[in-house]
């Protein structure tokens, strides 16, 4: 008989890999607390925070036959590879949450579903709101593409006239073309969209093998075991995408800038180090008020920090919102 994965819960139910923190029992969320604190934060957005619609299109073109990484905003990437596009975690509505309910963005997604280049892979890491974004799959405008996603999200996608779903295990691979595989690879987070479903779904990272070089779309996970592992496995990593932003719950946690789900700045950069990546894109962060750091403070934390990690700091990049940069650009 072929051995249960640790992963996988006799209940039916999913669980980090072996390694990974514990969330600490003084964990009580308050909507509350979240509220009131959420009010001090200065929800100034600077300029450079994004470009202008007319500058996205106009990049979109200029950059239409290269290879190219774009940032839509959060969790939500373009990813050109050859003759293949890539669209990671796409949520183009105002807030993150069923229906109206739910944090509203405070930055606009760089271009709207109408906007969007063709689409052949849609890449789905879990099921919360601000990544599986029901209105976008409901009104998706390429629905031939190649869905991949975790274990038990493919009803969502089979019911909306989608084609091609996959869902995959961690470690499952699925072969594009002769020049292009993904597989599926754990990561530290959790599953819910209603009171009865915890972990009831699988989450994880997507590895992009293409030509000779390798991508990992790291969103949404917390420090842990594992990235050493895969980083000896699959490393070294030319890019890795990995969040940072919404990892300070304090006060309804009793210390700051720590979350066992969300990799706060420095802990980014570490396993960015364990995965032996050469460039790290900083995201899931600036687009949502998911958690209570100030708004700006990702991207200043990141790139201060890169240096006692062992990258340069041209190594750790923020993008801007709606940024288009061919990837040899980012690679030189």
């Amino acid at each position: 008989m072929n051995k249960t994965p640790y992963h996988h819960l006799p209940d039916g139910t999913f669980r980090n890999p072996l390694g990974s923190p514990k969330v600490d029992q003084n964990f009580r969320w308050s909507f509350k607390i979240f509220n009131k604190e959420k009010k001090k934060l200065d929800m100034t957005v600077p300029k450079d925070h994004f470009y202008s619609k007319d500058k996205v299109l106009a990049n979109l073109e200029k950059y239409k036959d290269k290879d190219y990484i774009g940032w839509i905003g959060h969790a939500t990437f373009l990813i050109k590879l050859g003759e293949t596009t890539i669209i990671t975690d796409p949520v183009f509505s105002k807030n993150a949450g069923p229906l109206i309910f739910g944090p509203k963005r405070f930055t606009e997604p760089a271009l709207n579903l109408r906007e969007i280049p063709p689409v052949d892979i849609f890449l789905l890491t879990h099921n919360h709101y601000d990544h599986q974004d029901m209105m976008t799959i409901r009104k998706f405008p390429f629905k031939k593409a190649k869905v991949m996603l975790p274990l038990r999200l493919g009803k969502y996608f089979n019911k909306n006239g989608y084609s091609d779903v996959n869902e995959m295990d961690w470690y499952d691979e699925i072969v594009i073309n002769d020049k292009m595989k993904v597989t599926f690879l754990p990561a530290v987070h959790w599953s819910k969209r209603s009171l009865t479903d915890t972990n009831k779904t699988l989450w994880g990272n997507f590895l992009i093998e293409y030509e000779e070089k390798k991508f990992l779309f790291a969103c949404d996970t917390g420090i842990g075991n594992i990235y050493k592992e895969i980083g000896n496995i699959y490393g070294p990593i030319d890019i890795t995408f990995i969040n940072i932003g919404a990892y300070n719950f304090y006060p309804i946690m009793p210390y700051k800038d720590k979350s066992a789900y969300h990799t706060n700045p420095e802990e980014a950069l570490s396993i960015s180090r364990d995965l032996k990546s050469k460039k790290i894109i900083g995201m899931h962060w600036g687009t949502f008020v998911l958690s209570l750091e100030p708004i700006m403070e990702p991207r200043n934390r990141f790139i201060n920090a890169a240096h006692k990690y062992g990258f340069n700091k041209d190594d750790a990049l923020i993008f801007k919102v709606g940024q288009i940069t061919p990837i040899n650009e980012i690679l030189k």
